[in-house]
């Protein structure tokens, strides 16, 4: 745990790199903000970036591989210490991950898609985390989170081939939605582990029981997806054979959430986001299935409810939360975060409603929807810049 090191070998750290969240959360957080105000300023005409043949790929790709993996790698290189009890990677080494990190987010608008160092880069620093966690989980026979390290790499593989085939979109659109399938799934089955806990901890009320049918379901048929997703055409996995299966999925996710009693969540900011964020996700299986039966849903607006919508309010309340306990701070949050919450969701709904319903509003949706994200993250650098840069408040190692 945070006790095997040293204080002072923790003090010659610098504080932003003791543990993984830290750069990851705040860094991401950030870069979030920035390639949305970069997608608003292209789509509007304001200017365009000098590398960016396709500017749909960029926004797509680096809100996924950029953002959403850079939030990942953050989340597991902390969590891997508490699973283990061994140190997490810091210092030097996890600055050096961030950096490859860093660097093709910065020079990508520059130099382009089909800049192959920049490439290479890109797909280096996810490995390199791989090995990070893996080796303690490894060494502590912790055999029940190994399954983090595939995920990983299939989400290495995923970006690769999103580099590969840049230039044709229906391919690359496929991939991208498939990536956007992992994360879903890789946040359903987090949000099992700890949303009931979270809501029982906090609201005193008895932890709801997992009903082992249930959980089969629900994470068996999201898996299954996801790897038809990863193997079969796009006309195949849209298709109305699959229509049953997206329905029992979504069916399955929505009963899985009830039970873990969101309604006496209201007055807890900390927790009704995260229900929220995972309602997102029965709501884009059922716009998968309304796709395969006939509806006019572009896939697009299937996937927003997916990325938008679960991941992107997912990842606020969980990096929130996170940042405070791993600071030794009290789970508190002020209007602020409160207000970056619901601003989040806020723009996932914009960013799916207003196209769905209101065609001829689909750009100010989208304007509305981005100008609604930069907003919530900016709100959270703003708070959370302090937290992530001091050491704990409680004096211990982290």
């Amino acid at each position: 745990m945070h006790q095997i090191l040293d204080s002072r070998k923790e003090e010659r750290i610098v504080p932003l790199f003791r543990l993984g969240f830290r750069p990851f959360f705040l860094f991401g957080a950030l870069f979030s903000a920035l390639a949305m105000l970069g997608w608003l300023g292209q789509l509007n005409g304001w200017f365009a970036l000098p590398g960016i043949s396709n500017p749909i790929w960029w926004h797509a790709h680096e809100m996924l591989f950029g953002f959403g993996a850079a939030i990942v790698a953050g989340f597991l290189l902390t969590a891997v210490q508490n699973w283990t009890a061994h140190p997490g990677v810091r210092g030097w080494p996890l600055a050096l991950v961030v950096g490859l990190w860093v660097i093709p987010r910065g020079l990508l608008p520059w130099f382009g898609e089909s800049n192959v160092t920049l490439m290479v880069m890109d797909l280096a620093w996810l490995p390199l985390c791989t090995w990070f966690l893996a080796r303690p989980i490894i060494v502590t026979r912790q055999w029940r989170n190994l399954f983090f390290v595939p995920l990983l790499l299939v989400l290495t593989l995923l970006n690769t081939a999103c580099w590969r085939w840049h230039a044709e979109w229906p391919l690359v659109e496929h991939i991208l939605l498939a990536t956007v399938l992992l994360f879903t799934t890789l946040i359903a089955i987090m949000g099992g582990r700890v949303i009931p806990f979270f809501t029982a901890r906090a609201t005193g009320a008895e932890k709801a029981p997992p009903l082992p049918w249930l959980e089969r379901i629900a994470l068996a048929s999201l898996w299954l997806i996801l790897l038809f997703w990863l193997v079969l055409p796009t006309q195949w996995v849209i298709g109305i054979q699959m229509f049953p299966l997206y329905i029992v999925a979504a069916g399955a996710h929505l009963y899985r959430q009830l039970r873990w009693r969101p309604g006496t969540t209201v007055a807890q900011p900390l927790l009704w986001s995260l229900h929220l964020a995972y309602l997102f996700i029965p709501l884009g299986l059922t716009a998968l299935a309304a796709r395969t039966a006939g509806w006019p849903i572009a896939l697009s607006l299937a996937s927003h409810l997916f990325s938008a919508g679960s991941m992107g309010a997912m990842i606020l309340g969980m990096i929130a939360r996170v940042s405070l306990g791993h600071s030794g701070r009290a789970l508190q949050i002020g209007r602020r975060i409160t207000a970056a919450f619901a601003l989040v969701i806020l723009s996932a709904l914009l960013r799916v409603l207003l196209p769905l319903f209101w065609p001829n509003l689909t750009l100010t949706g989208w304007n509305l929807s981005g100008w609604s994200w930069v907003a919530a993250y900016g709100l959270f650098i703003w708070v959370y810049t302090p937290i992530l840069t001091s050491p704990r408040a409680d004096g211990r190692p982290g």
